[in-house]
């Protein structure tokens, strides 16, 4: 996971029609934090300039994550969205199952997510145990709040992106609603149906249209891509 950077295209549409609308990428890095080893995980997304006046989006989100047990120990997240500022720090304490934010400290569940680790959680997730249909629970803390949220798991199938086409395990992950995206199952995931699990595809209504978002780039990946089957 170490070196890892994933970068994708997001495609807004609107009756049909899409636009290039932005980038996201996000990176890991091998960190020390508290003494621990971590997996620092970084998510920039920002639209195109030539798209900022329809709706401005430059969002940051970070995750130290611990590189034993996979949980977080600490999540950044820094968003602008349209008009919409929010900054939000918590530090998680996995043995004392407590979540300290700005706003103070909650009780949390064991073996809590935020909402960046969920990705990475997700993606170590074995889907060869499920059959389609099966949801796959976990909790998520987020704006002091905890959520129990789940994956759903689809079965496997091919799936044609803009970097080409690939086998693909496909998900789909229940929303918590924000500023951008509606809550519920509406998103879509294509994974690759290899042993890295990288987000190939991704598909979702958003408040106004939907979006599509295609891997484009990547690089420091652990495993063959052997789910490629032709690149474009």
């Amino acid at each position: 996971m170490a070196g890892e950077k994933i970068t994708y295209e997001v495609f807004y549409t609107l009756a049909g029609i899409y636009v290039g609308a932005g980038e996201v990428s996000f990176t890991v890095s091998l960190e020390k934090f508290k003494g621990r080893p971590v997996y620092h995980v970084v998510g920039d997304g920002k639209t195109y300039r030539s798209y900022d006046w329809f709706y401005k989006v430059r969002d940051r989100y970070e995750s130290y994550i611990d590189t034993a047990t996979l949980l977080p120990l600490k999540f950044i997240r820094n968003i602008h969205e349209g008009g919409y500022k929010k900054y939000e720090l918590v530090n998680f304490d996995q043995q004392e199952h407590t979540a300290t934010t700005l706003k103070g400290v909650y009780n949390v569940p064991n073996c809590i997510q935020d909402v960046l680790s969920a990705v990475y959680f997700a993606r170590n997730l074995n889907y060869d145990q499920y059959h389609p249909g099966d949801r796959i629970y976990f909790d998520m803390f987020l704006d002091n709040k905890v959520y129990n949220i789940y994956i759903r798991y689809l079965g496997k199938e091919k799936v044609q992106t803009r970097f080409g086409e690939f086998n693909a395990i496909k998900i789909k992950p229940l929303l918590i609603e924000g500023t951008i995206f509606k809550g519920g199952e509406g998103m879509v995931v294509w994974v690759s149906d290899d042993p890295n699990h990288i987000p190939v595809r991704i598909e979702s209504p958003i408040i106004v249209g939907s979006i599509k978002a295609d891997m484009i780039e990547y690089q420091g990946i652990r495993y063959p891509f052997t789910s490629l089957i032709k690149a474009n």
